[in-house]
C-alpha cells in the first residue's frame, strides 16, 4: 500500500480506502462485510469511509463492529452528515442541532471517541454556512473530529467556505469527496484547480463508475444478478451510464489496454484516478473479499502518458465534464 497526504494537511491516508456505501447493512450480510473489512486491513488499507445515512445508520454500526479490536491509532475513520437519519424535521441538513446530534450517533455506532474526518455530505442551502462551519470548528476543538471536509460541493461552495473559515478563524476544509472516474470528470475544470491552490485533497468515490468500468455490463444484455444496477440504492447513480450500449461497447475496448499492463479492468480504473495528484485516496467498495484483493493492486501503479492517451481515444466521447453536474438539493430531502 502507498500513502498520500490528505490535501495539505499532515494526515496520511492509504491511497486506496475502503467504503461501505450500499454494501454494509443492506446488500451483503454482516459476516461478508466483516470479511471484506479484514481483507482490506490485510492488504494494508488503513482508511475507512462511511456515512450516518448509509443503510439507515446501520452501515456505521457494521463498520464499528468490524473494526473493534483494531488499534485506533492505526486507522483513519471518515464519516459524513447531511442526509436524513430519522423522520423528524431536524434529522437532516447541516444545522448546529443536526450536526451535533449526528456526530454523537456516529461516534456511538463506530465505537470510537473521535473520527479522523467529518464531512458535509452535501451543501445545505437552508443553513447559513457560518453556522455549519462554526459547529464543525467546535467539534474539532472538543476533540471529537480531527479534520473537516465536504462531499460533492462545487467550486463556488468550497470557495465560500474557505473564505468564511479564514475570516472567522475556523478550521479549514482539508478535503472534498466527489464522484470521479474515467467517465465522470466533472471536478477537473473547476474543483481540482481550486483545491490544488487551496490545499484540499480529493477522496474520490466510484472510481470504477459503479462497476461499469469493470467490463461486467455487456451491451445488449441484462445487468448481472446482484450487481449495483439491480440494487435500488445504487441503481440511480449507475443509471447515468446505463443503458448505453455504445458506451458499454467502448468500455470493452479497454480490455486490451488493461491486459497489456497486466491489470484487471477494475485495477486499471482505480489506477487511472490515482494518476491525478490532487487525489488523496480512491474509495473502493466490495461485497466479497476477493474484490478488495483485486482492486488494491492498483496501489502504486503508474500509467504513462501513452496509456492515458489510449484510454481517452477509446472512451473520450462518453466522458462527462460539465461542472454543473455537481449539484446539491435546493431543499433538504
Amino acid at each position: 500500500m502507498e500513502f498520500r497526504h490528505l490535501g495539505r494537511s499532515g494526515l496520511l491516508v492509504s491511497e486506496i480506502s475502503y467504503g461501505n456505501w450500499i454494501t454494509h447493512g443492506s446488500q451483503v450480510e454482516e459476516e461478508a462485510a466483516n470479511d471484506c473489512v479484514h481483507a482490506a486491513l490485510d492488504e494494508g488499507i488503513t482508511t475507512f469511509d462511511t456515512a450516518d445515512v448509509y443503510a439507515g445508520t446501520k452501515a456505521e454500526s457494521v463498520l464499528g463492529r468490524a473494526l473493534n479490536g483494531v488499534r485506533r491509532d492505526s486507522l483513519e475513520i471518515f464519516t459524513k452528515v447531511y442526509w436524513p437519519t430519522g423522520p423528524g424535521h431536524n434529522n437532516r441538513g447541516l444545522s448546529r442541532k443536526h450536526i451535533t446530534e449526528s456526530i454523537h450517533g456516529s461516534l456511538r455506532r463506530l465505537q470510537t471517541d473521535y473520527v479522523d474526518l467529518y464531512q458535509a455530505h452535501r451543501f445545505d442551502y437552508e443553513t447559513p454556512l457560518e453556522e455549519t462551519l462554526k459547529t464543525f470548528d467546535d467539534l474539532v476543538r472538543q476533540g471529537k473530529v480531527l479534520y473537516v471536509g465536504v462531499s460533492e460541493w462545487n467550486a463556488d461552495q468550497i470557495s465560500q467556505a474557505l473564505k468564511i473559515a479564514d475570516e472567522m478563524g475556523f478550521d479549514r476544509l482539508v478535503s472534498n469527496q466527489p464522484q470521479y472516474s474515467m467517465l465522470w470528470r466533472v471536478i477537473e475544470p473547476e474543483v481540482v484547480p481550486l483545491c490544488e491552490k487551496e490545499g484540499l485533497g480529493q477522496i474520490v468515490w466510484s472510481p470504477v463508475a459503479q462497476g461499469v468500468l469493470t467490463g461486467k455490463y455487456l451491451p445488449g444484455r441484462p445487468a448481472p444478478e446482484g450487481s449495483r444496477a439491480t440494487d435500488p440504492t445504487g441503481s440511480g447513480f449507475i443509471g447515468r451510464f446505463l443503458p448505453d450500449d455504445a458506451l458499454l461497447a467502448a468500455v470493452q475496448d479497454l480490455q486490451p489496454i488493461a491486459a497489456d499492463l497486466g491489470l484487471s479492468m477494475a485495477q486499471l480504473a482505480v489506477a487511472w484516478v490515482l494518476q491525478n495528484q490532487n487525489v488523496s485516496s480512491a474509495i473502493i467498495g466490495a461485497s466479497r473479499p476477493e474484490q478488495v484483493r483485486d482492486n488494491v493492486k492498483a496501489a502504486g501503479v503508474t500509467l504513462g502518458p501513452d496509456v492515458m492517451r489510449k484510454i481517452d481515444d477509446v472512451i473520450g466521447g462518453f466522458v462527462r465534464r460539465d461542472p454543473a453536474l455537481t449539484e446539491s438539493p435546493k431543499k433538504r430531502p
